[in-house]
């Protein structure tokens, strides 16, 4: 565990118990606490310079939000990434994500279009130097381009709600998909569809990648890798 991953601003306008539930959140989302990894208590108020009670606190949140789950006489650890779990978020990401192209296909302005394939290519050239974190960061940016097209503030709202679970398996994806050309491939069929006005392709393109994606991580967890 890198104590630098776990530096507290105190300075923040927030309740300590608040950063602290943020700070751990983050840290599990984006992998630097690893699935299965305990939580001691101790050990994380030492490295994070605060008293045990604001991580218990948040420990209990995360909890709550299934990010942390308890076993018997061993305490707090991350949450293992189940099939199940991934198969569940994921049907309803791809079934969002049609729908989001169909409507984009629609209604997708020229410039915000061209921002897309702006952010396709930034995504491009990180994969091509495995830049896991810009392609994480620009993955994100690309779908969310298409969301926020759709003008639709239910859609938008419930993808938001998903968000946190999604990103895990993201992180899953990105580091431990080797076929980086493919996922870059699968975003330029999106553009393309979209571009063409074509909401039935871009629907079936779209579902696709995220599939593609469901079917990366469970052969990732099945190899142990």
């Amino acid at each position: 565990m890198n104590d630098d991953k776990f530096k507290v601003n105190l300075n923040e306008y927030l309740p300590l118990r608040d950063v602290v539930f943020n700070t751990l959140r983050e840290a599990i989302l984006i992998g630097t606490l690893q699935p299965g990894e305990r939580l001691m208590e101790k050990q994380l108020a030492e490295k994070m310079g605060v008293s045990r009670t604001p991580i218990r606190e948040a420990i209990r949140k995360l909890e709550l939000e299934g990010l942390v789950i308890m076993i018997a006489r061993k305490g707090a650890q991350v949450a293992e990434i189940t099939e199940k779990d991934i198969q569940d978020v994921l049907e309803v990401r791809a079934a969002l994500e049609g729908l989001a192209v169909r409507i984009a296909c629609e209604k997708m302005q020229e410039a915000t279009l061209q921002k897309l394939k702006q952010v396709m290519e930034e995504f491009t050239k990180a994969s091509q130097i495995q830049d896991i974190d810009t392609m994480i960061y620009k993955d994100v940016e690309f779908h969310d381009i298409i969301f926020e097209s759709t003008e639709n503030h239910r859609l938008i709202h419930i993808v938001n709600n998903l968000r946190e679970h999604i990103h895990r398996y993201r992180v899953a994806y990105l580091k431990k998909y080797t076929y980086l050309e493919a996922i870059g491939k699968e975003h330029q069929d999106i553009v393309d569809a979209i571009e063409r006005r074509d909401p039935k392709v871009a629907e079936q393109v779209a579902m696709v990648h995220i599939h593609n994606q469901e079917k990366a991580v469970i052969r990732s967890i099945r190899s142990g890798k």
